[in-house]
């Protein structure tokens, strides 16, 4: 009974990944790793609508469980085998009911993700040598992959996303569980942060401008191209390794004004120089498409020096002596003076990006940043780290102080540490009572065909009428 608690707060979780997309990661490392594979025989084991499941796509998430020392039993094969015939449905009903995605959703997904396989590698030589084929040689592989994907994840949000359960609902679930089959909840903290980022000097950014307005004004006499001069000058990651070139941008996913700007000029025209809050722009329309564009960009940063970072060290020691003298509370400081825009948002606490809480399990390897951890292991609860230096997710320099707000020891789940997990398990059993019954009626108008070899299996809906 234990485990089957467990595996339902566990269920939520994949619905929690899948919705925020993070469950793509998963998802495209099997894609990845089957591709890597030698290439053996292959056979369809399923066939729900006109999508067909392949063997490979069974012994791939198998291998990665096994990858992922996750446990498996002789019943393995038969739940991967349900999980994917519940996402080809799914796509069968996206398709009746002529759901899409745009080119511009699947290349923004592919683009997202790739940039997280090329981080693990260390670098896109790396990744490329690895496989033994470009990022683009992939993404283009994968692209009906991803499609598939999303439109699984706008179906799935049909059936089961709007699910919610009142405080009564939580409390009959929680009462529900057997005493011996309550979970036992690993050591979790919720830690605050308070920003200060260097402030840049008027200095800086005349310097910074000048610079870019001469890498225009080069451009535009033809002394030099868009593309060479982004891959020699341009301070953005994303794309000066490829002369500056973002491809089917969507509007409102950049910056207010570089949208401004790409969806006003014409193709090959040069913008002004228009500053964000990265630094300054300049922008050369390639195509637009309605609300997509494809553009070079160059863009320049306004250089921080020792004495910059100094003075944000010393505006953050104000702020501790404040914390320290109980003259202000730390959600208000966090609110009033720090520079990261989420956490400030809600009281100065780190988000918890897998679960969307505050709280994150120190036992799971990869949930808070380790320098986080390491900086809290000796605060008592209620202490705040003196300013130290930090990066920001832009990886900019910065300091920051830290507050540990809580900090719970290993111990059974109950309705007061622990409502947000039991909520989520009573919604997961909402939720999964909901998929059954549309996996009932959905699979009863749709054709579903199963390799003889699997109809043996236990499922848990009926797949075959």
């Amino acid at each position: 009974m234990m485990q089957q608690t467990i595996t339902k707060l566990k269920f939520i979780l994949m619905i929690k990944l899948r919705n925020r997309a993070l469950f793509f990661v998963f998802f495209l490392g099997c894609l990845i790793s089957a591709r890597a594979q030698e290439k053996v025989i292959d056979r369809i084991v399923a066939v729900v609508g006109n999508n067909y499941i392949l063997q490979s796509d069974l012994e791939t998430q198998y291998q990665q469980m096994l990858s992922a020392q996750e446990p498996v039993d002789g019943n393995t094969r038969c739940k991967i085998m349900e999980e994917l015939l519940y996402q080809k449905l799914l796509l069968a009903q996206a398709q009746h009911d002529s759901l899409d995605v745009t080119d511009g959703q699947i290349e923004q997904e592919l683009e997202r993700r790739m940039k997280y396989y090329i981080q693990q590698f260390g670098s896109e030589e790396k990744f490329t040598s690895f496989y033994g084929k470009s990022v683009e040689d992939y993404k283009a592989e994968l692209k009906d992959d991803v499609r598939d994907l999303l439109l699984e994840q706008q179906m799935q949000s049909k059936v089961s996303a709007d699910i919610t359960v009142t405080p009564n609902e939580v409390k009959e679930y929680y009462n529900s569980i057997p005493k011996d089959s309550i979970p036992f909840i690993n050591a979790e903290v919720e830690v605050g942060q308070i920003v200060k980022k260097p402030a840049v000097t008027a200095e800086a950014k005349k310097e910074a401008k000048e610079k870019i307005e001469g890498l225009r004004l080069r451009i535009l006499s033809g002394e030099a191209n868009m593309s060479s001069m982004a891959a020699l000058y341009s301070m953005d990651p994303g794309s000066a390794s490829k002369g500056g070139l973002y491809e089917h941008i969507q509007r409102g996913q950049f910056v207010p004004e570089w949208d401004a700007w790409a969806f006003k000029l014409k193709p090959n025209e040069i913008s002004e120089v228009f500053e964000t809050v990265y630094g300054y722009f300049i922008i050369q329309l390639i195509e637009r498409r309605g609300d997509e564009v494809d553009a070079r960009s160059i863009l320049i940063a306004p250089a921080v020096d020792a004495s910059d970072m100094y003075r944000a060290k010393m505006s953050l020691d104000t702020t501790y002596i404040r914390l320290t003298s109980d003259t202000a509370t730390f959600s208000d400081l966090a609110a009033k003076y720090s520079d990261d825009e989420e956490s400030k948002n809600s009281g100065g606490l780190i988000i918890n990006p897998f679960t969307g809480s505050t709280r994150f399990q120190m036992d799971e390897i990869g949930q808070m940043d380790q320098t986080i951890v390491f900086s809290i292991d000796k605060l008592k609860v209620g202490e705040y780290t003196k300013p130290m230096p930090s990066t920001t997710s832009d990886g900019k320099q910065a300091y920051r102080i830290l507050y540990l707000k809580t900090r719970t020891l290993p111990h059974i789940a109950n309705l007061v540490d622990d409502y947000q997990i039991i909520q989520s398990a009573a919604i997961a059993k909402k939720q999964q009572k909901a998929v059954q019954v549309w996996i009932k009626k959905k699979s009863a108008d749709t054709y579903v065909h199963i390799a003889d070899d699997f109809k043996d299996c236990t499922f848990n809906n009926k797949w075959i009428n």
